[in-house]
């Protein structure tokens, strides 16, 4: 017990801490808020020093509170009256008008972070009952730093009136005003904590007025003491909060639902950055003025517009926010080009030329160029921040394009110089130098600001200096070349950490550039020169521009171009993945892989857990100093690499080993509550306690397998050697000298157990042991006894053993076989025979005479009753010790338990802090966003059978096959006799152990209180003294003995009570100060925003999460309530409630009103938003609904939380990165291709981006926040509409620029579910595209791009928008190459090129080899390999790796990539990204065609036919194609493509090939297309409400959206035109009119449609036979038609077939085009022949999808084979998957 705890106040031993916060009658009054006493209170009872809470036993509560009561001599508010208990908090809410529930929460909120942080001191204040001003100065300081940069920025006089050299005390209550006075806005901001400078701004104002209370000025207008502008009740939110909330809350209807372009409203960052200017006190003043321009949401009048940045939807943005990458690499491919035309070996042999020389100088007209276009798209976008009081950014906008023509005109003229001077001179004259030199000079002053920068980019702090001083003369300079923002400035790195990834970088564009040069540039100059010289073009068509060939050129490049774009991608993700495992093996990952390793290094893995896990003494020698980081990194070389031997250290030190047992086997019970081991595995597992006085640590008997057993047989085989080398022998292996000492210590204990005490035979058996142990002693124990009895004597102990342990014991036969014993030990073992009467003397014979009693034993055994659970377990370890052959390599055969152990033993001996103890370590909360996703499957859920009769129930016991048997083995233990009862008295336990497989909150919140659970383990070791932890191990080994505990009938069998869940937890050992140490540091916060609306309709959902409250008291739930007021008002409430163990009963602690309804933004940001108040600590870690959280994974948390404090680079981290494991890989290949992917990016993806690139940003969800940090600077995630719908990347940006720091650690991880089905993962993918094409649009992304250093600019795009930019680049060089195909072919110019006799084949086959680059592709699977082959071995990575490829994940992965291709092109054109629930089930049910069809249209299907549709008229046209090897070589990359992109849906689909099934979805097909819904009808019912639905971006897009899509759409009706000149009747004509009279077919073909549609609506229903007549007659006519185009014309009846090919494109084009036009075209009767148009097209699309599917499905065994190939995983663990599949369930009765 440490110095600083009082004695334990007298407290219930139990395992769920009930406090009772009734005060004892005669107690002075407490200073509470009610006179009541047992107020409710969320952690401690502030309000109630004197209450029985475990908690308040810290001197350092008490100080807090106490200093937070010094209101002394302050002037009492005058309007009500002052209470003697009120303190300082009430005293501000008196005067501001705060609310009382606001000033509770924050009341605890700094009571509890002051008392943790002095907790923290070391070393210890001399007055532990006072608070430490020290404390309270650090507090002030971190969390008004935000506060005074913002009043540095705006160059005010910070409010916050401190002396700094003197501390009186007036000046520490003054401290304290001022940080609770910031609390107090804060915790009633509610929408407002978005925008962090706002409060500085409300909090700058009231400081002010805080300041002329406590100076105690004279108002001027009454004569009277000052008193704030705001008083009252709700005053605060009433007067400040709700004119700035209904502010936003107008601006966010303007937006009308998100679909409004950006421009038109503001966003939470514009109302933010208002307050980034002087502007905001002139115009808004204080009190606020409510008629300022800020407060104007119409159109009419003056309004303030966007603010710092106008979000323009664009393409040119990412030009914009990343120009210096697209200027190099513009810049790079025209001075390339120049270099390569002279057709020279080497680039600098071209270069030696003075032409050369010159030519290459016209980059910067290219350059300036560049500049001026960016000034001009700055001007276009960003026109409308312009207004009267901003007219200096437009002055800006305009000098600055002036400046950039101006530059062209310069380089235009000093360049003709050059020239003009060479013409006249006929040479390269000196005169004709130097003019050249006088253009580089020019050149140089244009160059000059990029010298500047890199100058200042070698020397990076003086950067950081210049950017975060506030002097107006460095405003003038930054004016010019950046606008001035409050965040961005001083971003860059340390000097080492900019070396780190410059190097990086120089290497992967030195590769690309040279790569790009020889590789991709220099073969495309001959064919292309080639091309420009051809002169005889034969044309195909009316050719319009004859004469040149440049078009065609211009095609040939196109695609070379658009790769040349994106491949730094590529060779990114080759070079990162090798450093991310260069830097994972120094970080020792992946050294202990499996169990054998782990068995190897068990030895130093107690010390490890020592070392790493337990807090040293601090008093010893202090932290940080050089020495002690140098002793740290020799401790552990030590244990890494098994150095000295710590076990010995162990085995001397009991009380080290009594603590990682505890440790250990509270690590080993968590996976048996979890059902991954059963309870055999479990002895096995566990490191028993020492009772039978074993004279060596008693390992695992998983570690000495086997080894006893080798230890006999080395004794029989040195039969003759001397004790000294048998034992050298034997104590090579560590594991088995312990198992022979064991052994033998054990089989004395056991002997004399089982004989009764005071017998002649107890002393036998002590007079022949003692006599072993003198001869050992004297090393002489060969010398006496035969090596070569021992296997006989080690058969008889057997056998006894066998006899003992079986359920009905025999005495008879134990009588028998200790006689057998007797006589082997005494004949066979002794090497001198004696005879009886030297063995009377010895003591080794009875003594009485042999014939007065029966045989020897016969009346002196006595086995101890079946209630002695001791004895049997130690029995059967000596038996399993005894007997075990097998080296038990495969236990824990369950593969989740093994990869957990060895990840955890693994960690250990990595790099990670060293922890502090409980107490002293940061506090921290969790908190969890959640909506109304599954809480707990109910009993209907889990029996529920799909269409294929598998119920969720049934689906899990056979993934999960080894559970589910741990499961009821454990159910039975709890006394459970008939599986019947899992449905009835066992049914929660049923509900849980399904829920915690699934993605539920149940399995979250399980997770998460593992962090309870482990620090209150951890509170407990680390104050326990010696004698606790001993008395400890006896405690729970007689628990363990005593049967009542557990509540279970002696009669079960012995092992059945081993294992009792409550009867071995460490808890039963707790003092009670444990949970007060936890609570204080640990709270759990769930977001259920609308379970105030569950309670109210009955919800089961609400029941379920009263239930988790009920069970985790450490649980809290925050939701928003909605309270009707009046007819049609509501008020909304902030509300936190718990469980009341005493009351039994949810009670609610705070209850905050809000201004609004909560959401504003995006939904889950303002979940978090709201609820963030409610957190506590340092440090809070955010956690989505889909996690899962390890026991032996909390254990370090502190050591995590720790790594705050330490500094990476310049800075100390903001956000610590944790690593995520995707728990649902093992569902299907589909879910395990998904996770590897995620794996590979969660893992080394981070890894790299954390260390060397530092640009790691939040990506999701365990990541640790610092939490003060961002408290004041926005939360921890960004809420805005549709801008921020990727919410959590956005902290990781405003992170960043603000000047945080974001790491990452791998020794610790979370788990993380994914989504499963192909429909999912597609949803997903859309969800996170649409994202990143949003964020392409956002301020932040833009500022970035600008703020940060080229390189570390580099790193950030192509690992965030950059990676989908590039997905969308590589699908468009498909488009690219195959259209230029296309074009080549149907002109003529192929066969040109070909038929010309020059050397032209080797210019086609390097075209051809361009195409090969899109296969680099694959290089996208190398970092999952590479992190594979790093934590699970090389082999095994391949191995995985072609068995991914087996399993078709190539086309899983193509498709995905059309996936974000498609979401993310569309959003950066249209818009119209939203927020997609994925589900989180678990996918075995057959998705229809017609989900699939209105799933994957649009994105996949289409694109693919019309690709298809390409390379099928290539392959009929290209005199190239006539090759067929040409052919498969040149396409069938594409080919592959647009299988992947129809026939994934169907591979990845359960039953996708099942024949009944794709008859039955035709039929449903069909229904859905033709179905003539009503007005209700949903896109899921009605064909016509979906097909409006998928253009629904078309109606949110602008202009320039419009206009692109009408040209892109223009390329249909090239197929036409293409066509028409191939076919037999164009009989060879070149002219326009061929493609002018093909129009009439288009024509026609709409009008015999028209005619026959009409005919159907009006005749078919009534009169049929008019009907069939049309019918007929327009069947006749087309006869004829046909007939006298075979006779009079060149018509071939092939035509038929190919003009089909020709116009079936162009009417597809024509529907597009009207989409686009439905504005206009809606209300004519156009509109309807569109629309059914559109229908005949959809239909004919699903016939082309689903003809293949029909053909497999129809063919044999390929069904089963898509099993295998889905299901791959399941079927390896010989599982009956084709059950689940196809639903040949066992009977119904059973579970």
């Amino acid at each position: 017990m440490s110095h600083r705890q009082r004695p334990p106040p007298p407290y219930r031993q139990n395992p769920v801490a009930q406090y009772p916060t009734h005060q004892p009658e005669n107690s002075p009054p407490g200073p509470q808020r009610q006179p009541e006493e047992d107020e409710v209170y969320n952690i401690i009872p502030v309000h109630n020093l004197l209450a029985d809470h475990p908690s308040l036993r810290y001197p350092e509560v008490r100080a807090a509170a106490a200093a937070l009561r010094t209101v002394g001599d302050l002037r009492k508010p005058p309007f009500s009256p002052w209470l003697p208990h009120y303190d300082l908090l009430d005293w501000l809410a008196l005067f501001f008008g705060f609310q009382s529930s606001n000033v509770r929460n924050q009341r605890e909120h700094l009571v509890l972070h002051l008392s943790n942080s002095q907790m923290r001191l070391t070393p210890p204040p001399d007055n532990i009952d006072s608070l430490d001003p020290s404390v309270l100065r650090r507090f002030r300081r971190q969390l008004l730093k935000n506060y005074s940069n913002w009043c540095s920025f705006l160059l005010l006089k910070s409010n916050v009136w401190l002396s700094d050299s003197t501390h009186r005390s007036s000046d520490h209550r003054r401290e304290l005003l001022y940080v609770s006075l910031y609390l107090l806005i804060w915790g009633e901001s509610a929408n407002l904590r978005f925008a962090p400078e706002c409060i500085c701004f409300i909090f700058h104002n009231m400081a002010m007025e805080l300041n002329k209370i406590l100076e105690d000025y004279i108002d001027e207008n009454t004569g009277r003491p000052f008193l704030p502008s705001i008083s009252g009740e709700n005053a605060f939110l009433n007067r400040i909060v709700k004119p700035i909330y209904d502010t936003i809350k107008a601006e966010v209807d303007n937006s009308r639902n998100g679909t409004a372009p950006h421009p038109a409203w503001r966003n939470y960052d514009d109302i933010n950055e208002y307050f980034w200017s002087r502007r905001c006190l002139d115009k808004l003043k204080w009190p606020m003025d409510i008629g300022s321009t800020f407060f104007v949401t119409t159109n009419k009048g003056k309004k303030v517009g966007k603010t710092g940045f106008v979000e323009q939807r664009s393409f040119w943005n990412l030009f914009r926010s990343f120009d210096k990458l697209w200027i190099m690499l513009i810049l790079f491919i025209q001075a390339a080009i120049i270099v390569a035309w002279e057709q020279r070996k080497y680039p600098w042999q071209a270069l030696e030329r003075r032409p050369v020389q010159v030519k290459v100088l016209t980059v910067f007209f290219t350059w300036s160029g560049l500049r001026f276009l960016q000034s001009l798209l700055d001007f276009g976008m960003q026109y409308s921040l312009v207004s009267r009081e901003t007219k200096m950014l437009g002055v800006r906008m305009v000098l600055k394009s002036v400046v950039a023509a101006a530059w062209i005109m310069v380089f235009g003229v000093f360049y003709e110089r050059i020239w003009s001077q060479r013409n006249d001179d006929r040479g390269w004259s000196a005169a004709t130098n130097r003019r050249i030199v006088n253009f580089l000079e020019v050149a140089l002053v244009f160059i000059a600001p990029e010298l500047l920068a890199l100058a200042l980019f070698i020397l990076p702090w003086i950067r950081n200096f210049l950017e975060n001083t506030n002097w107006r003369i460095f405003y003038l300079l930054s004016w010019w070349f950046q606008s001035r923002t409050f965040v961005g400035r001083g971003l860059r790195e340390g000097l080492v950490d900019n070396i780190k990834y410059t190097l990086f970088w120089v290497v992967v564009l030195a590769t690309k550039f040279a790569f790009s040069y020889f590789m991709q540039i220099k073969p495309m100059i001959a064919p292309s020169k080639a091309l420009l010289g051809l002169k005889t073009v034969d044309y195909e068509w009316h050719e319009f521009f004859s004469g040149s060939n440049r078009f065609a050129v211009g095609l040939i490049w196109l695609p070379v171009v658009l790769i040349y774009f994106m491949d730094i991608q590529i060779w990114y993700s080759i070079y990162s993945s090798f450093v991310g495992a260069a830097v994972g093996l120094f970080e020792h990952l992946g050294e202990i892989r499996n169990m054998q390793q782990l068995r190897l290094r068990f030895q130093f893995f107690a010390s490890a857990i020592q070392f790493n896990l337990m807090p040293e003494e601090q008093l010893l020698h202090t932290r940080g100093s050089l020495k002690s980081k140098f002793r740290d990194a020799l401790n552990r070389l030590k244990l890494r690499y098994g150095f000295g031997r710590p076990f010995k250290k162990l085995e001397s030190n009991q009380v080290e080993a009594n603590k990682f047992a505890l440790i250990w086997n509270e690590i080993i019970l968590t996976f048996r509550e979890e059902d991954i081991i059963n309870d055999h595995e479990f002895e096995l597992l566990e490191l028993p306690q020492n009772t039978w006085n074993v004279t060596v640590i008693r390992w695992p008997c998983l570690l000495l397998c086997n080894e006893l057993l080798l230890a006999l047989s080395q004794a029989k085989e040195l039969v003759d050697a001397p004790d000294k080398w048998l034992w050298y022998k034997i104590c090579k292996n560590e594991y088995r000298r312990c198992a022979v000492v064991e052994a033998y210590d054990s089989v004395r204990h056991f002997l004399l157990e089982i004989v009764k005490r005071n017998m002649e035979e107890h002393s036998i058996i002590t007079t022949f042991f003692q006599e072993i142990d003198q001869w050992i002693q004297m090393e002489q124990f060969t010398k006496h006894y035969k090596m070569t009895a021992m296997p006989k004597i080690h058969d008889k102990l057997v056998k006894l053993l066998n006899l003992v342990l079986m359920p009905k014991t025999d005495v008879h036969k134990v009588v028998n076989a200790l006689q057998a014993l007797y006589e082997t030990a005494i004949r066979d073992f002794l090497k001198e025979k004696r005879s009886a009467d030297q063995l009377k003397e010895d003591g080794l014979a009875p003594q009485r005479p042999a014939s007065s009693s029966g045989l020897l034993f016969e009346n002196s055994v006595q086995l101890p009753g079946p209630d002695n659970e001791t004895f049997y377990r130690q029995a059967r370890r000596l038996h399993t010790i005894l007997t075990s052959h097998d080296s038990m390599l495969k236990v824990p055969a369950n593969l989740e338990a093994r990869r957990r152990i060895a990840f955890f033993s693994n960690s250990l001996f990595m790099n990670m802090p060293h922890a502090p103890q409980v107490e002293k370590m940061m506090a921290f909360s969790v908190l969890t966003p959640y909506y109304n996703e599954e809480v707990l499957y109910s009993k209907e859920q889990l029996r529920t059978e799909n269409e294929d009769g598998i119920s969720i129930l049934y689906y899990l016991q056979t993934i999960y096959s080894d559970d589910w048997k741990n499961f009821l083995e454990r159910m039975k233990r709890e006394g459970m006799v008939d599986e019947k009862e899992l449905w009835t008295s066992k049914l929660r336990d049923l509900r849980l152990w399904a829920s915690y497989r699934g993605q539920t909150l149940t399995r979250t919140v399980r997770g998460m209180m593992y962090y309870y659970r482990a620090l209150k383990m951890l509170a407990f070791l680390d104050s326990a003294s010696e004698m606790d932890i001993r008395e400890g191990s006896h405690e729970l080994g007689s628990m363990r003995r005593n049967g009542s505990i557990d509540g279970f009938s002696p009669e079960m069998s012995p092992s059945a009570r081993s294992l009792s869940r409550t009867s071995s937890s460490v808890s039963l050992l707790f003092k009670g100060h444990e949970y007060g140490t936890a609570l204080m540091k640990f709270t759990y916060v769930v977001a259920c925003q609308i379970y105030g609306t569950q309670k109210a309709k009955k919800d089961p959902h609400a029941e379920e999460i009263l239930y988790l409250m009920k069970n985790n008291e450490a649980l809290r739930v925050a939701y928003v309530d909605e309270v009707a007021v009046g007819r049609d008002d509501k008020d909304y409430y902030s509300v936190l409630v718990k469980y009341d163990q005493l009351l039994q009963k949810e009670v609610e602690i705070y209850r905050v009103k809000l201004p609004g309804p909560l959401k504003l933004g995006e939904g889950k940001p303002e979940n978090q938003n709201h609820a963030f108040i409610f957190t506590r600590g340092d440090a809070v870690q955010t956690i989505d609904m889909n996690q899962d959280n390890y026991f032996e994974e909390a254990l370090k948390m502190r050591n995590l939380l720790e790594e705050f404090r330490h500094r990476y680079g310049i800075r100390k981290p903001t956000i610590l990165g944790v690593r995520e494991h995707i728990f649902t890989g093992s569902v299907s290949s589909l879910a395990w291709f998904m996770s590897a992917q995620e794996t590979s990016f969660v893992t080394l993806g981070q890894r790299v981006l954390a260390n060397p690139l530092k640009i790691r940003m939040h990506y999701g969800h365990p990541d640790v926040f610092d939490r003060f940090w961002f408290l004041t600077r926005g939360g921890i995630s960004k809420a805005s509409r549709v801008i921020n719908i990727s919410e959590d990347i956005f902290a990781g940006f405003n992170c960043t620029l603000r000047g945080g720091n974001v790491t990452h650690h791998e020794y610790i991880q979370v788990g993380k579910g994914r989504d499963v089905g192909l429909n999912q993962v597609s949803m997903f993918e859309a969800k996170v595209a649409s994202g990143n094409g949003e964020q392409v649009l956002s301020r932040d992304v833009y500022r970035l791009g600008h703020r940060l250093d080229f390189f570390r600019m580099l790193s950030f795009f192509y690992t965030t928008v950059g990676f989908f930019f590039n997905t969308m680049m590589i699908v468009l060089t498909v488009y690219a190459f195959l259209w230029g195909r296309l074009y080549l072919a149907l002109s003529g110019v192929e066969g040109s090129v070909t038929n010309s006799k020059t050397n032209n084949n080797r210019a086609l086959a390097t075209i051809l080899n361009q195409q090969f680059i899109i296969q680099l592709g694959i290089f996208t699977a190398l970092p999952m390999v590479v992190e594979n082959s790093l934590e699970h071995g090389f082999l095994n990575a391949i191995w995985e790796f072609i068995t991914m490829q087996l399993q078709l994940s190539s086309v899983f992965y193509t498709f995905s990539m059309g996936t974000r291709a498609h979401y993310f092109g569309r959003t950066i054109l249209h818009g119209g990204a939203k927020y997609r629930a994925t589900g989180r089930g678990f996918v075995v049910q057959h998705k229809s065609f017609a989900e699939n069809y209105r799933l994957f249209a649009r994105s996949h299907f289409v694109k693919a036919i019309e690709l298809g549709l390409i390379l099928t008229v290539y392959a009929a046209y290209s005199p190239i194609a006539k090759d067929t090897l040409v052919y498969i070589l040149l396409t069938i990359t594409s080919w592959f493509l647009v299988v992947s992109w129809i026939l994934a849906p169907f591979v990845f689909n359960p039953s996708g090939f099942d024949w009944l099934k794709t008859v039955y979805d035709f039929d449903d097909f069909m229904n859905w297309i033709w179905y003539q819904g009503g007005v209700f009808a949903k896109a899921e019912q009605s064909w016509e409400k979906w097909w409006y639905e998928e253009q629904d971006h078309l109606r949110t897009t602008g202009l320039w959206g419009k206009v692109l899509e009408i040209i892109l759409d223009l390329r249909f009706f090239f197929f036409q035109y293409g066509i028409v000149y191939q076919l037999g009747i164009a009989a060879g004509s070149k002219s326009i009119l061929v493609y002018l009279l093909s129009w009439i077919f288009v024509v026609v073909a709409l009008g015999v449609y028209l005619v026959v549609a009409y005919a159907r609506g009006k005749y078919s229903a009534k009169e049929h036979i008019y009907y069939r007549l049309v019918q007929f007659l327009v069947v006749i006519l087309v006869i004829v038609v046909f007939v006298a185009l075979l006779e009079f014309t060149h018509f071939k009846f092939v035509d038929l077939f190919t003009s089909l090919l020709a116009f079936v494109p162009t009417g597809w084009g024509f529907i597009s085009i009207a989409q686009v036009l439905r504005p206009f075209l809606q209300n004519t009767m156009i509109w309807g022949i569109v629309v059914s148009v559109a229908r005949m097209y959809d239909v004919m699309f699903a016939v082309i999808v689903l003809a293949p599917v029909a053909v497999l499905s129809w063919l044999p065994g390929f069904q089963s084979m898509q099993t295998r190939i889905l299901f791959n995983e399941a079927f390896s663990r010989g599982l009956q998957i084709f059950q689940i599949i196809t639903g040949k369930k066992k009977s119904k009765g059973d579970v």
